[in-house]
């Protein structure tokens, strides 16, 4: 009897320590659109880059997110999700992998789209546009002089990690894999194909900015979308010689390659947290794609000083004198793919 009893028991404590609750199932997303700010509230007042999407996709489900900057807001039907990072490279990095590591999402086949504002250089296009990134380059790690210290002839401070003086080679192959990320070529192709005649809005106070710029392809352009590489720096530079700076340093790291086309913040952190989670299997890093639309110019117009051309655009309080326009074509651009994609998931969701 005490044998059958101790069996019994034995059964028991076996039952309780293999019968567990089934995990409820992790929700399968497509894509992820990711923004970086937001002015107010989700919807309803001045927007930042999360509100059209929020509003126009829309991204009508609103989910907790304690571990992130933002709660997250999700369109079930479409299986779209939204994240709001946070600025600078910092931010993005640690959000992307707070979402990327939730346990109640299925990110492993999901799309990443950066949807945000930028800065554009007046040499390839004007404000009101939007460029799909191929490259995308570090402008933080580096050493660095005071320019009003720097020996005789150096056009620039910023000298690569691990060398004495600016863009000087060989070039840096170690430290290449932190600095610059080529994103693949057949997305952004894709993207820019699918996208390149989406007609984007112009107006008077876009034509009178841009036509200041008489020394640069801007007095000539209307606001297009194009493929151009991203300079991702967390100051906010701004001026001809730092914009010469940016050109010369995407020239250098992708070598020669890659032409600077915008100017952010967020890319890099955004990028290398992908990077990790992909090494984990919880993402697809070759999915990312890069979208930077253009809500002011990297320099100043002909006869205006640099401080006077960032003073209009930020320092004054007035916004930058393309933001509105700049959001609407990050919706309206982005979108376009984000439909794409869902609505034809069959064709997409093994690769493009």
């Amino acid at each position: 009897m005490r044998i059958f009893s101790l069996f019994i028991l034995c059964l028991l404590i076996l039952s309780c320590t293999t019968t567990t609750e089934k995990e409820p199932a992790k929700i399968p997303i497509k894509v992820v659109v990711v923004n970086m700010f937001e002015s107010g509230e989700d919807t309803g007042d001045r927007p930042g880059e999360h509100q059209y999407w929020v509003e126009k996709l829309p991204l009508d489900k609103q989910i907790s997110f304690p571990q992130g900057y933002r709660d997250l807001r999700y369109n079930e039907e479409k299986g779209v999700l939204g994240i709001v990072t946070g600025i600078g490279n910092t931010k993005a990095g640690i959000s992307i992998t707070a979402l990327g590591s939730d346990p109640r999402f299925d990110l492993s086949k999901a799309y990443w789209l950066v949807a945000g504002i930028a800065g554009v250089d007046p040499e390839d296009a004007v404000t009101g546009s939007a460029a799909w990134a191929e490259w995308l380059v570090d402008g933080d790690l580096s050493h660095e002089i005071d320019p009003r210290e720097t020996p005789e002839g150096w056009s620039t401070g910023y000298i690569p990690l691990r060398k004495s003086e600016p863009y000087e080679k060989p070039f840096p192959a170690k430290e290449k894999p932190d600095m610059v990320i080529k994103l693949d070529a057949d997305l952004v192709d894709w993207a820019y194909e699918l996208t390149k005649d989406v007609p984007l809005k112009d107006d008077e106070s876009l034509r009178q900015m841009r036509e200041r710029y008489t020394k640069h392809d801007a007095s000539k352009l209307k606001p297009m979308v194009l493929k151009g590489d991203q300079l991702a720096a967390s100051t906010y530079w701004h001026g001809e010689l730092l914009n010469d700076w940016a050109n010369d340093w995407i020239d250098y790291w992708t070598e020669g390659e890659g032409n600077f086309v915008t100017s952010a913040m967020e890319e890099m952190g955004t990028y290398h947290a992908l990077e990790r989670l992909h090494k984990a299997g919880l993402v697809n890093k070759s999915r990312l794609l890069v979208l930077r639309t253009a809500s002011n110019f990297t320099m100043q117009w002909e006869g205006a000083s640099a401080y006077e051309s960032l003073s209009g655009e930020k320092l004054s309080g007035k916004g930058y004198s393309a933001y509105i326009p700049a959001l609407e074509a990050a919706y309206t651009v982005g979108s376009k793919v984000v439909n794409e994609l869902v609505e034809d998931w069959d064709k997409y969701e093994g690769g493009i």
